[in-house]
Parts: structure tokens; C-alpha cells; sequence
């Protein structure tokens, strides 16, 4: 009831009327949240990632990628596919002669589109790819870069590819030794004087972390970090000004170079952004990418280089992003630890001293916790952790140059002189001397000695490439071994029941040579109790008519 003298009625109510409101709203409440229960609905949870204390992040990383890549070039093959499919009924309008009468429809089921889709995908070689877009980087420089890893330059040059460039026409050829800073300052000084006799080389370390600009994100204040900043930037800079304008007219730079060296990476740190996709994994770059750095230099992201089947294990397993799945881990850990100095890398791993590298991932496996069921240590688990750490930017490992200075046989003097035209070579000199000084090299004695196997040799024609995809083969081949195994496996324990087991695979029979006779006598007991075979006196049947308290 409103008041006289008062505009507003007042908003008292009775306290029967408010607790009966109360009540009302609680009920309504109690509803919704009985409804709630009985649909299940929570909120999502979001994915944690690999914890940073797992031992083998990085391969678990690379898989993940690994899967990603295949899925992006799932969808790139079926989007591929529709725009042909359009184009061919565009095709087929346009003709006035054919009728859309006349042409039949073909009822095609709906799983059938699919499973064409993934069949073609699977007899498309992407490395065909990789040489086209290859290819038409060599063709639209002016200069390339060819990107090198400091720890092995000479294992990550490719003949091919630098006889490619000299038959282009007037290009210009300069090395980027990459990762410098995980090489020790004395080793690096002597690559730099071998590889400048040849080309002109740069010292360069790329930043780890750049800003991207496409994501908002908040500042906030951290510890500077060693790797940051950028090393190598300037004198690289000055180096493609300085012939742009000898040049005079606008250039573009290539950037090309194996897996994993760091294309991508210098590429980010001269534009102070992240543009090119940068990872763990091996070739995450799949076609040419142009980025502008200024009016004047235009630089390109190519693809790796496809490394021949030729060459090494040991230049297989760090050079090809595919060696891990091909080859067997322990077969590419091995060609890898087999060119390392054995003393340094008991050091460097605190391990014990090894015979063989089964021995060693044995011990690798036991110190960083690796362990299959029953206890076993993990071998394909510690040679993958191995190979990981090798291929990626923070094991310090590094190779002598050699001891005489040859010409590479691509090469004479002609092309040398003609590749250092149009360089200040003398200002490339005082910027590298100045990087050397601003790098902090880890020192010899904590680096591994390696043994570089040579230039590898790479792959520049389509033709050249097999058209059979090894990872099918293999995976075929593993489980028709496993099946044959399994059913070995049976066979044994069936003819065998009364007896100890003797199918112990050769790496079992190396792991019960190194321990002791007690360990020894442990594990048959157990190995006992595995395959189902119970000693001779526990081996009664259980009687059903007595009681046991």
C-alpha cells in the first residue's frame, strides 16, 4: 500500500512472505542441481602435458608432432581432392556437347570417399615435395644460406645441393654455423678458419625465445635467460646489406640446410618474431614460406634436405627426421655412440664403463629410471632418449676439423672467387671474432669428442626417390616378427613346462652377464613364476574338503 506523501510504495513484506520467497528459490536451486547430476555434466579438464621431470620428454614431443603432421597432411590431401573433384564438374559444364544426362552418377558409399582419400595419401611421397619446394627456393635466391650445425658443419654439408646452386647461375653460397654455443670456443675458432677458405662463413647462435606478436600475452618479469639473446645477428646483417647495395636491386635470401640445424630459427631471430614454426621435432617446415625483413631483403624458409639411403647409419640417424622409425632405436643410438669418445661419454652420462652400447643403454636406462613391467630396464626407451638428446640444441658434442685443407671436389677456384664477390669479407671477419667473444662455449673437458662421418649426401631429383614407404614395411615386418615370437614363445612353455625357460633373447643373456650370481638366481626364480610354473613342492592341487584357519 503506498503511503501518503511518498512517491514510492515501500518494499516491506511480511517475514512469512520472505521465508516462503527463500524456500521457493532454495527448491528451484536443489532442482537444478539434481538435473545436473543425473546428465554428468563437469567441466573439462585441461591437459597437464608432459611434466618437465620426465626423462624422455623430448620423444614423446617429437611423437606428438609426428601425429600432428599427419593429420595436417591428411586434411591438405582431402581439401586437395574436393578442389579436384569441383574442377572436373566445372569442366564437364562447360563442354556444350556432353549432357549431364549422359553422364552416369556413381553411387559410392559413405566410408568409400574416405578410404580413397587415405590411399592416395599413403602412395604420395612427401619427400617429392620437399624437392619441389627445394627447388624453387634455389631458383627465386639470390643468396642462399646454408645453415650448418657447429657441433658437425662438415656432416651437415651436402654436395648435391651446393653443386645445385653453383649450376643455377650466379648465386652466392655462405655458411651459417648455427648452435655455437655448444661447441667449445677453441673448436669453433678452427672450424671458422677451414670453412672461410672455401665460402664466407657467419657465427651465429639463434634466440630461443622469441615474442610472437600474433599472441597477446602478459609481461611478465623473468630471469634472463642464457640463450635469449641473439648472437651472430648484426654481422649477418651487414653481410646481405652490404651486397644488396653492391648488388643494386632488391635480393632474396634462401635459407637451407638439414633437419633440425635451425632455419627457422635464424630466420625469427633476424625478424624479432616468431613467423616460422619452431620445434623439437624433426622437419616441421614443409614448403617455402617468404618473409620480408626490410624494402630491400627478402628472405625464404625452405624444407630439410632429403638425405640419401646411402650414406652412413650414423649420418642417417642425425641427419634424417625418419631414421628413428626406420631404422631400429637401438641400431641409430648405436651408430651414433660408436663414433663418440667412450670415456667422455661415461662422464657426461654418469654412467659405469660399458662394453658394448646394449651395456650402456642398459645403465642409461637403470640411472634415469627406465623400467618395463616386472622391473626389466628399458633399452628402446634409453637409445630413444639417446638419439634425442643428440639431434637436439642441448647435448655439447663437437668434431675436428680436419687436419689438411682440400678443395671439395664441386668446387675450383673460379666459383670461390666468385662466390666471396660482392662481401666485405674484412668486416665479416671483426663481426665473427666479436660473436666468438660474446658466446660462452662450454669447456673441452665437459664436451664429447665425435667422430664426424663426412659431407652427406642428399637427395636433389624426384626421380631418384623410391616410391615404397619403409615405415609400412617395417610395421609389417615387426608384426609378423612379433606373432612369430608369440607363438615361439608358447611353444617353448608347452614343451618346456617341467624345466627353466631357455628362449632368453640376447640382450637378456648380456644384462645376466654383467650381475652377480645372486641376482642371477633372483631372477630365474622369478622368471619361474611369470611363465605360470610353480615349484615342485607348492605344486598340489588346493583341496576343497579340508579348512584351512
Amino acid at each position: 500500500m503506498k503511503r501518503p506523501k511518498l512517491k514510492k510504495a515501500s518494499k516491506r513484506m511480511t517475514c512469512h512472505k520472505r521465508y516462503k520467497i527463500q524456500k521457493k528459490v532454495r527448491e528451484h536451486y536443489r532442482k537444478l542441481r539434481k538435473e545436473a547430476k543425473k546428465r554428468g555434466h563437469k567441466k573439462p579438464r585441461k591437459d597437464p602435458g608432459v611434466p618437465n621431470s620426465a626423462p624422455f620428454k623430448e620423444a614423446l614431443l617429437r611423437e606428438a608432432e609426428l601425429r600432428k603432421q599427419r593429420l595436417e597432411e591428411l586434411k591438405e590431401q582431402q581439401k586437395l581432392d574436393r578442389q579436384k573433384e569441383q574442377e572436373k564438374k566445372r569442366k564437364l559444364e562447360a563442354k556444350p556437347g556432353v549432357e549431364p544426362s549422359n553422364v552416369e552418377p556413381v553411387k559410392e558409399e559413405p566410408g568409400q570417399c574416405k578410404a580413397e582419400n587415405k590411399g592416395k595419401l599413403a602412395r604420395q611421397n612427401p619427400k617429392k615435395l620437399y624437392c619441389q619446394e627445394l627447388k624453387k627456393v634455389i631458383e627465386a635466391s639470390d643468396v642462399v644460406l646454408e645453415v650448418l650445425d657447429a657441433r658437425d658443419p662438415l656432416g651437415c654439408r651436402c654436395p648435391q645441393v651446393e653443386e645445385a646452386i653453383v649450376q643455377g647461375g650466379q648465386k652466392k653460397l655462405v655458411l651459417v654455423l648455427n648452435k655455437s654455443d655448444l661447441v667449445p670456443k677453441e673448436n669453433l675458432e678452427n672450424w671458422l678458419n677451414y670453412l672461410k677458405k672455401e665460402l664466407p662463413t657467419v657465427v651465429f647462435r639463434a634466440s630461443t625465445n622469441v615474442k610472437d606478436k600474433r599472441k597477446i600475452t602478459k609481461v611478465r618479469r623473468q630471469a634472463p635467460f642464457k640463450r635469449e639473446i641473439c648472437v651472430g645477428k648484426e654481422g649477418l646483417w651487414k653481410l646481405l646489406r652490404g651486397f644488396q647495395e653492391n648488388y643494386g636491386k632488391a635480393i632474396q635470401v634462401g635459407v637451407i640446410g638439414f633437419p633440425n640445424v635451425g632455419k627457422s630459427s635464424i630466420i625469427n631471430s633476424l625478424k624479432q618474431e616468431q613467423i616460422c614454426n619452431v620445434g623439437v621435432s624433426m622437419g616441421l617446415t614443409r614448403s617455402m614460406q617468404v618473409v620480408p625483413l626490410g624494402k630491400q631483403i627478402t628472405i625464404i624458409d625452405s624444407p630439410s634436405f632429403i638425405v640419401s639411403p646411402l650414406n652412413s647409419p650414423t649420418a642417417l640417424a642425425l641427419r634424417s627426421p625418419t631414421s628413428i622409425e626406420v631404422l631400429k632405436p637401438v641400431e641409430a643410438a648405436s651408430a651414433i655412440l660408436s663414433q663418440a669418445d667412450t670415456r667422455q661419454v661415461v662422464l657426461k652420462f654418469t654412467v659405469t664403463d660399458f662394453k658394448d652400447s646394449l651395456e650402456f643403454f642398459t645403465f642409461l636406462a637403470q640411472r634415469r629410471g627406465l623400467h618395463q613391467k616386472g622391473g626389466s630396464p628399458n633399452v628402446e626407451g634409453a637409445a630413444k632418449l639417446l638419439w634425442s638428446e643428440w639431434t637436439g640444441g642441448s647435448l655439447g658434442y663437437y668434431c675436428h676439423p680436419p687436419t689438411s685443407w682440400t678443395l671439395s671436389p664441386h668446387f675450383n677456384e673460379n666459383i670461390v672467387t666468385d662466390m666471396k664477390w660482392g662481401f666485405n669479407l674484412e668486416e665479416l671477419e671483426k663481426n665473427n671474432a666479436h660473436s666468438i667473444q660474446a658466446i660462452r662455449g662450454p669447456r673441452l673437458a665437459s664436451s664429447i669428442l665425435f667422430k664426424s662421418s663426412g659431407l652427406t649426401n642428399g637427395i636433389t631429383e624426384e626421380k631418384d626417390i623410391s616410391e615404397e614407404l619403409p615405415k609400412q614395411k617395417e610395421r609389417k615386418q615387426e608384426k609378423e616378427e612379433d606373432y612369430e615370437d608369440i607363438s615361439n614363445d608358447q611353444e617353448s612353455v608347452e614343451e618346456e613346462a617341467g624345466e627353466e625357460s631357455s628362449d632368453i633373447s640376447p640382450a637378456k643373456e648380456t644384462w645376466e652377464e654383467a650381475l652377480p650370481e645372486e641376482s642371477q638366481a633372483d631372477k630365474q626364480s622369478a622368471q619361474s613364476y611369470i611363465f605360470g610354473r610353480m615349484p615342485e613342492e607348492e605344486g598340489d592341487a588346493y583341496d576343497f574338503s579340508t579348512d584351512y584357519v
